[in-house]
């Protein structure tokens, strides 16, 4: 594999999925051959991650992976889930949905929370393959850490006293749920 289409317009997830792929690899962005984001009209994780690679691979030719992730808070009924990045459009940007998450986390003694990833691998003329990471931890109780990007800076991972925004970049990168789904992915497809 020489070149992969990296199925997603948040330049956080692409600079992750980048790290993650293999050097060797030619790294193309959406922006770049000017497509536009699907509409995400599945319900879960692995569907959403699904229809973006099939979506990005009708209008080219390269193998396409596509990430859905998202944070579900146990309290909130594992909100925002698969709406974690409409909420931060909803509610202004990410700052402003943590913020609303902190408030509404106020009076909460479960503060407990899973980050989810599923990857989906589409290669020209083949089955869809998909795979979902996760990692528990906690909600802090203040918006900590400018690293990371998303909801990174209220996530405490399990073992850890520090949120995923305060971690280097490197360090959280070789941990979190992207990393996890990633390491499934390549047992199966070897050339990533």
């Amino acid at each position: 594999m020489k070149k992969i289409l990296i199925g997603t317009h948040n330049s956080g997830k692409f600079k992750e999925l980048s790290f993650l792929l293999s050097n060797k690899i030619k790294k193309i962005s959406p922006q770049t051959l000017r497509i536009k984001s699907p509409r995400e009209t599945g319900k879960t994780f692995p569907a959403n991650a699904k229809l973006k690679a099939k979506y990005f691979a009708k209008y080219t030719n390269l193998p396409v992976i596509s990430d859905d992730s998202g944070l579900c808070i146990k309290s909130l009924k594992n909100k925002p889930g698969i709406y974690s990045a409409r909420w931060a459009k909803k509610y202004g940007n990410f700052d402003k949905a943590m913020k609303f998450i902190l408030k509404k986390m106020a009076k909460k003694k479960d503060r407990s929370a899973t980050f989810v990833c599923s990857l989906a691998l589409k290669l020209q003329k083949k089955k869809v393959i998909s795979v979902t990471g996760k990692v528990k931890g906690l909600i802090s109780f203040k918006i900590k850490g400018k690293k990371g990007f998303g909801y990174d800076p209220i996530f405490i991972p399990n073992k850890k006293l520090i949120t995923f925004g305060q971690m280097k970049k490197d360090k959280k990168i070789r941990m979190d749920h992207r990393y996890i789904a990633f390491k499934k992915l390549k047992k199966k497809i070897k050339i990533l």
